[in-house]
């Protein structure tokens, strides 16, 4: 079925010159080398901004380059962090540059980058040197390239870590960052590599997952692939197979190899991601594909569902009798200042720094007898330990005002939802994970939180367009994932405080005994969650039609 489906798929003749006619990004790769565009950068600033083309600005992509919005001539700058480790030193020379070159504003990814805005194209130059001198790198931080490679921001450090994964993530880091090869891949590509014991890192949604496990004893990986959100959301497939650290890397570039390869995944930019090569070889195929590259069969081994997901918030033993304390960071805005003072925290106890997939920061190796001055510290720079832990769950994209695909308002609107239920329902909603998009593209991963909302518009009764949200119900993440679904669409934005009040306050006052969020809404029909949010379910207004 799978060979019949993706001969369906092909086109009669499938060769370059289809994929140039049809796709205008390989044509613009072909012409010119992205990675080659640094080169060029004093022509174009001595030319100015206004005569750049638009092609050349595309290919900064590459380099981790953004137009903020509106497109006046400044950039969002995207620094990759694998595994969102950041030494002091150059956490301190992030925060420098964003102060002296991006009005002293950054903030948090969820693939635990650090983002800066308002850089101008004559300061690129400097920026550059700056990163460089720290050991930084923005190569493939956008672009057809592999993103930042993330991990669990306690690798090597946590104490029920199944084993050391940072040789593995520094050696795939090192390999394909910024490397030629792998800077022409049909689409972006995403790759997370752990051991975590709690799969913090969620695996399940991207390209391709190296999942530390223990085999007979035998530390190693499990390996997925095909996972990924965006407006075509999958969860991932698990190969069946069981890698050996020093296996891991010609894994990883014998499934790449065989997606960039493959013309099929070049010709429709719609169609390019891995999830759709997994759609269409299925995962044996992909296991097939896989060990005829490498030249041998690989072990069986099934991977186990994981058991609750930890967002490694507060203070947590390491392996080494040190501690590392992990803080909530609101809407994962920080400051340049913010930056250098958390720098210098962790410098001076001789740890490093680490950036969650949830937006939030960690400082490790802190002494027993330290720790309650450090929490104090880091409370002191904005980051309390003691307010109520929805706002470490909860995330949003960039979104307005800086991201020129987003609709509606992001990290404002969020922020406003949050301070709604905290006031409303206290400790009740602690942990409730909120995921507030801003677009389809789903960088805040709408369609895995216990309530996701993505930006939409709706006309009033004058025919203005007001900003709007979906609401989406049922997703998840770790033993119970799940892609969620839209179960209320186009709520104007005045209007969704009351019905997320309405979904949160059904949920506390019914809910069985330490029964989830989304447990809750999985017991419950569309019906019913429209009673509690006092609004037509997306279904029943569907089925009218």
């Amino acid at each position: 079925m799978a060979r019949e489906a993706r001969a369906a798929r092909t086109p009669e003749t499938l060769d370059w010159e289809l994929v140039y006619k049809r796709n205008p990004v390989e044509r613009l790769k072909r012409d010119k080398s992205p990675l080659g565009i640094l080169g060029e950068l004093p022509a174009l600033i001595a030319a100015g901004y206004e005569t750049v083309a638009e092609e050349d600005l595309v290919r900064l992509k590459w380099w981790g380059l953004y137009h903020d919005k509106p497109k006046v001539g400044t950039f969002m700058l995207r620094i990759k962090l694998p595994g969102g480790r950041v030494t002091p030193p150059q956490l301190r020379a992030i925060g420098e540059v964003s102060n002296r070159f991006g009005r002293g504003e950054g903030e948090l990814s969820t693939r635990q980058n650090v983002q800066l805005h308002y850089l101008e194209l004559a300061a690129l130059p400097e920026v550059f040197g700056a990163l460089e001198a720290a050991g930084l790198t923005t190569a493939g931080a956008c672009g057809d390239a592999v993103r930042n490679i993330t991990g669990c921001p306690l690798t090597g450090l946590a104490h029920d870590e199944l084993f050391d994964a940072t040789p593995v993530l520094e050696e795939a880091a090192e390999f394909f960052y910024g490397n030629p090869d792998y800077s022409d891949l049909p689409r972006k590509h995403k790759i997370t590599i752990s051991a975590c014991a709690h799969r913090c890192n969620a695996p399940e949604i991207n390209c391709i997952a190296l999942v530390g496990v223990l085999r007979d004893g035998e530390p190693g990986f499990a390996v997925t692939a095909g996972g990924g959100l965006a407006s075509v959301p999958r969860l991932a497939r698990d190969l069946g197979v069981f890698v050996r650290p020093d296996e891991a890397l010609p894994v990883l570039r014998a499934l790449l190899d065989a997606w960039k390869e493959d013309l099929r995944y070049r010709v429709s930019r719609v169609k390019s991601r891995m999830k759709f090569m997994v759609d269409d070889y299925g995962a044996e195929g992909m296991r097939a594909e896989l060990e005829r590259r490498l030249g041998y069969a690989l072990p069986d081994y099934a991977l186990e569902p994981p058991g609750p997901l930890a967002d490694h918030l507060g203070v947590q033993a390491q392996r080494d009798g040190r501690s590392a304390i992990g803080v909530p960071v609101h809407l994962g805005l920080v400051s340049g200042d913010q930056l250098i003072r958390v720098a210098e925290l962790a410098e001076a106890h001789g740890g490093h720094v680490a950036i969650t997939r949830q937006q939030n920061l960690v400082v490790t190796g802190v002494l027993g007898e330290s720790v309650e001055g450090a929490v104090a510290a880091l409370a002191a720079l904005g980051f309390p330990l003691d307010g109520n832990s929805i706002r470490g769950a909860s995330i949003a994209c960039t979104g307005e005002p800086h991201c020129n695909f987003s609709v509606t308002e992001t990290k404002t609107r969020l922020g406003s939802l949050i301070e709604g239920l905290e006031t409303r329902f206290g400790d009740g909603v602690a942990g409730l994970r909120l995921h507030l998009d801003g677009c389809p593209h789903a960088c805040a991963q709408h369609w895995v939180g216990d309530l996701g909302f993505q930006g939409t518009t709706v006309r009033d009764d004058e025919g203005k367009r007001r900003q709007a949200y979906d609401i989406f119900l049922r997703g998840g993440l770790g033993p119970d994932a799940a892609i969620a679904r839209p179960v209320f669409r186009r709520v104007p934005s005045e209007e969704l405080d009351e019905a997320v009040g309405g979904l949160v306050a059904g949920w506390i006052a019914q809910r069985k005994a330490d029964e989830q969020f989304a447990s809750f809404t999985h017991r419950l029909s569309d019906d019913d969650l429209g009673t509690l949010a006092g609004r037509e379910p997306a279904r029943a207004k569907e089925e009218a039609s």
